[in-house]
């Protein structure tokens, strides 16, 4: 019997008991039928579909690599949780930095040591670690290399969140996202959520915002200091920028202990030399000293690419002698070889090395800084 025809024969008489059996199995059998239909038709037309399943495989094993199991997770949780960081896959460590021991020790007794011995302070508001810590600084000082050597000594997990992260092109997406930080760090604690750059993601807020970005940025905030994140809660958002002044008052004031990562000191630039140039062979006539003094102003980055660049030049030396041993060969088929060997090695670095990678340098930042300038010049 037809379902059209039961309804027009529900208008004469009352139906039996099988025949209400009847329609509700028909019933049951079209709406699933419809739905699975409706279901497997949007996730064809849905282009972010093969992302969601990526994403949802490497969280489960991500999951499962830093020991979190048990744990049911939301679709949006999952996003997130596919930016986890293992401990263990970190290789930065205290040892990797140089010329920043009082920030190392301060990070230790203030942030690390709080995780680690919980117990100790189970019973105490006060000795439990920060809910923020900003570190800031000029760009290239060390603040993303203490953030990963924080979350490798801490042993907490680890959301390396990005503003790309949170944003979706669909409304209130976004907020969604958001609260699944939060969510999601609750459930796995101890973890540190790392926010690279924050003050590109949480800057000032003004009218010129758009309604979705101020209503993320509402949601972080309220969030950050919400019910799920009580005194109790082992949750830290860490954060680096080399624009404090343009982070929101009211992120500061939620990270109350700040780090102010400065250029190195010429006794530090000498440490963070030594530092590059451990294992590396180098000539004894090499003064780490006399190279600190000249670098003034450099930062920890600018010294590791100073040195890899006065590398290279023994680099060029070799090919360059071997590409004349060749041409030498061809003339000289029948002579010896002895001394293949001593020449299949790389020279020491020598003193003239790093002179001459910091006079490149010292070009490059000065037409670095000159370019400014032949922007303002009028074009005919």
């Amino acid at each position: 019997m037809l379902l059209g025809e039961i309804s027009k024969d529900l208008l004469t008489r009352p139906l039996t008991r099988n025949e209400v059996f009847a329609v509700l199995l028909r019933l049951t059998v079209f709406g699933t039928a419809t739905y699975f239909s409706i279901k497997w038709v949007s996730d064809a037309l849905d282009p972010t579909r093969k992302q969601r399943i990526q994403l949802k495989k490497k969280a489960e094993r991500l999951m499962k690599q830093i020991g979190v199991e048990g744990v049911k997770l939301t679709e949006h949780e999952m996003n997130i949780a596919a930016h986890l960081v293992d401990p263990k896959d970190i290789k930065v460590s205290w040892e990797d930095i140089a010329g920043l021991n009082e920030v190392v020790s301060e990070l230790q007794d203030t942030v690390i040591l709080p995780f680690q011995q919980r117990h100790l302070f189970h019973h105490s508001k006060l000795c439990q670690p920060p809910r923020g810590v900003l570190l800031y600084g000029p760009p290239g000082c060390g603040k993303t290399l203490l953030a990963k050597a924080t979350a490798q000594a801490s042993g907490c997990r680890f959301i390396n969140l990005q503003a790309s992260t949170l944003t979706d092109k669909w409304y209130g997406e976004s907020q969604k996202l958001t609260a699944a930080v939060f969510s999601l760090a609750t459930k796995i604690q101890p973890c540190i959520i790392f926010i690279d750059e924050i003050d590109a993601f949480l800057r000032n807020r003004s009218d010129a915002d758009h309604e979705a970005t101020a209503m993320m940025k509402a949601e972080f905030m309220s969030l950050w200091d919400g019910l799920e994140t009580g005194p109790n809660c082992q949750v830290m958002v860490l954060g680096a920028s080399n624009r404090p002044q343009d982070v929101d008052p009211a992120i500061l004031r939620r990270m109350p202990t700040t780090f102010q990562i400065g250029l190195p000191t010429q006794k530090q630039r000498q440490d963070i030399l030594k530092l590059i140039l451990s294992g590396e062979n180098i000539s004894n006539a090499v003064s780490l000293k006399e190279m600190a003094e000249k670098t003034n102003g450099y930062a920890g980055s600018d010294l590791r690419e100073l040195c890899r660049d006065a590398a290279m030049y023994r680099v060029r030396d070799f090919v360059r002698k071997q590409q004349m041993k060749q041409i030498a060969q061809m003339f000289h088929d029948g002579e010896s070889e002895d001394s293949d060997l001593e020449e299949e090695r790389l020279r020491p670095l020598t003193q003239f090395d790093l002179l001459l990678a910091l006079e490149k340098m010292r070009e490059s930042k000065g037409a670095a800084t000159a370019v400014p300038a032949l922007k303002e010049l009028a074009l005919d």
